[in-house]
């Protein structure tokens, strides 16, 4: 199962796809991965980072999406003032 989790001031934003359904041709398990696709290229633009999240392995930063991901978080830029 794969998961894009944006990060905000609402804690944070989810969309789910099972990679096998997806393989399999199952529309709405493409539909989410197309999703997903739009809203990490949307977040990438505003200036926001990603990073690919596997169980026992290191935290990785991505510049591009990747349906075979366990898991991208996408944090957004900090801006102070």
């Amino acid at each position: 199962m794969g998961m894009l989790r944006v990060m905000s001031r609402r804690g944070d934003d989810r969309v789910t796809w099972d990679e096998q359904k997806v393989v399999t041709g199952d529309l709405e398990a493409i539909a989410a991965v197309k999703e997903a696709e739009r809203i990490f290229a949307q977040e990438r633009a505003k200036g926001a980072t990603a990073f690919r999240v596997e169980t026992g392995k290191p935290i990785q930063r991505i510049d591009q999406f990747d349906a075979t991901a366990e898991q991208i978080v996408m944090v957004p830029r900090v801006v102070g003032g």
